[in-house]
């Protein structure tokens, strides 16, 4: 199966996600998204196949999105999606591509939706069970 993954090395979600993508056996393409962002009809795309607002995929925690006045709702989703390719921290993280779908991994176990299933346990890196030892997702 091949994947995408729009990460963020230092973002412990994004670790997750990556750690269960590998986890069930894929290895995905890794796209580092604050040096490589997508463009604009990517972003398009990855939000409108993940079923998300473009409000919905901009970050705001440990981001200028309120000294932009982002959070202003008369501003329009072309205004939002500029502020996002002008500042790719912005972007929400991580999103993941399969063959099953798109979705934005906040928590990083709703990449499950999107994988094969896995038959081994695995924990988040601070130890919390996402799947337990019969290959059953933890909820």
């Amino acid at each position: 199966m091949h994947a995408v993954i729009y990460h963020n090395p230092q973002c412990a979600t994004s670790r997750n996600t990556l750690a269960l993508i590998r986890h069930a056996g894929v290895e995905p393409e890794v796209i580092e998204y604050l040096q490589h962002p997508p463009n604009r009809e990517r972003l398009i795309e990855l939000i409108a196949a993940a079923g998300l607002s473009v409000r919905d995929a901009i970050r705001q925690t440990g981001t200028p999105y309120l000294p932009l006045g982002l959070d202003d709702p008369q501003l329009s989703d072309a205004d939002l999606l500029e502020a996002m390719l002008r500042t790719p921290v912005l972007i929400n993280r991580p999103f993941v591509q399969t063959a099953l779908g798109v979705r934005l991994c906040r928590p990083s176990e709703r990449v499950l939706d999107i994988l094969p299933p896995v038959s081994a346990p695995f924990a988040k890196e601070d130890g919390e069970a996402v799947i337990d030892e019969n290959g059953r997702r933890i909820r």
